[in-house]
């Protein structure tokens, strides 16, 4: 199994990013697909996760109304926009799979390698 997250960068405060995931060597079409991020110092945490079909998403309270998680199974990508990022968004942020629905990293089995977003002020 390959996840190979992407699109990082550097942007301003208020600004947007997408990120993308591109899933290889599982059934994409039915796995749970989630972001976590990691900010320097700190414990990685969950931030959005998507359900097999795209029709149940949960986000964590602090992205909620600036990010969107959405998938396209054809392409076997997950996608995360970010918009409204504040200097606290600033982070590596990683992929993952899960088989189920969950918030919890322990429940996930498959990491990409993660893609760093800075956000500045």
């Amino acid at each position: 199994v390959q996840l190979q997250a992407s699109g990082g960068g550097l942007v301003q405060a208020g600004g947007s990013l997408r990120l993308s995931c591109a899933a290889s060597g599982l059934t994409f079409s039915i796995s749970t697909m989630g972001w976590f991020r990691q900010a320097p110092g700190k414990e990685r945490e969950f931030v959005a996760r998507i359900s097999w079909s795209g029709g149940s998403t949960y986000y964590a309270g602090s992205v909620k109304g600036r990010f969107t998680i959405s998938r396209d199974n054809a392409k076997r990508t997950v996608y995360l926009q970010m918009s409204s990022l504040r200097p606290g968004d600033t982070a590596v942020y990683y992929c993952a799979t899960s088989p189920s629905p969950s918030r919890s990293l322990g429940a996930y089995d498959y990491w990409g390698q993660g893609t760093l977003v800075t956000v500045s002020s």
